[in-house]
């Protein structure tokens, strides 16, 4: 298979290559900087705002794998720019180059676009795909866990300190990034009869995890018994102005993030589950989590 592909430079786009490399694909990937050869990748200079570099990378493709996007933003603005705008060069490039099939890995976040400017961004970056008139699939991960993680990478340094402070009492799904990348795969090489249908993949655990479960599984990972305070709603938004005060644009924790993180309930659905026959989840949590913690630790990062 020939794949365009976005975002193939981030933390989800490097495990698609891996994954993709090893079923001999070909791959076109936008970059926004130079990057190291690699075998079967041709890197695209240019980004979600080039519409001719867009064109390019889809030019000979059997479909293009859309990942790319901005999880972190000053405002408003820059998410529609970098989620919504940035969907819609894709699109747009995609029928320029004769491309009809076009997966997009939105978020979560898009089930509930009210809570914040990211989940608004998304679920009209969703919107814009499911009106393109393409074959499109759609796939909402959890939260994305793994080696090059740098999202979750300050609940594992909390551990380490034996406090992880986690949001208002809630659930949510978790997958590892190397099942991710397997499950797109799979996708881009199953037939038409799964097109038009948005998937939410997770690590298999029924329900999902509470925030005191995953806290403490991440806390074992590490090697560490750890305390979970759970950090009102007030008192969150206060530490995401001070990191955003502190960090600036590297913050974590930001405004628009604490908004959605005091949602109680980021569990896949059920209703929305990847057929069993195409994909199943491979790593178990206990596993991931541990394998990650010592990506941390042999990357300095721990």
């Amino acid at each position: 298979m020939n794949l365009g592909l976005t975002g193939g430079t981030g933390f989800v786009g490097q495990a698609v290559l891996d994954q993709a490399n090893a079923r001999g694909f070909s791959i076109r990937a936008l970059t926004r900087r130079d990057q190291s050869s690699r075998a079967a990748v041709e890197w695209i200079a240019g980004d979600l705002s080039s519409s001719d570099a867009l064109t390019d990378m889809a030019q000979g493709c059997d479909a293009i794998l859309h990942i790319a996007g901005v999880v972190n933003a000053p405002d408003a603005a820059g998410f529609l720019e970098g989620n919504v705008t940035g969907t819609q060069n894709v699109v747009q490039a995609a029928r320029k180059a004769g491309v009809s099939r076009l997966f997009l890995v939105s978020s979560l976040a898009a089930r509930e676009p009210g809570l914040s400017d990211y989940g608004r961004s998304k679920q009209l970056a969703e919107e814009i795909v499911r009106q393109s008139g393409l074959d499109w699939t759609i796939i909402r991960p959890p939260a994305v866990y793994g080696p090059r993680d740098t999202e979750m990478l300050d609940l594992f340094r909390a551990a380490h300190w034996r406090i992880v402070p986690m949001p208002p009492r809630g659930r949510t799904s978790i997958i590892h990034v190397e099942d991710l990348a397997r499950l797109l795969i799979d996708l881009l090489q199953s037939g038409p009869e799964l097109g038009e249908r948005i998937f939410e993949p997770d690590d298999g655990k029924p329900g999902g995890w509470s925030h005191v479960e995953l806290a403490r599984a991440i806390g074992r990972a590490v090697g560490k018994p750890v305390w979970v305070p759970h950090i009102p709603a007030a008192l969150l938004a206060g530490a995401a102005r001070l990191d955003r005060l502190i960090r600036g644009s590297k913050a974590k924790l930001t405004p628009d993030r604490a908004r959605y993180m005091v949602h109680p309930d980021w569990v896949v659905d059920k209703k929305k589950r990847v057929p069993e026959e195409l994909w199943l989840p491979n790593i178990v949590a206990v596993e991931g989590l541990s394998q990650t913690a010592q990506w941390y630790r042999d990357a300095g990062w721990l």
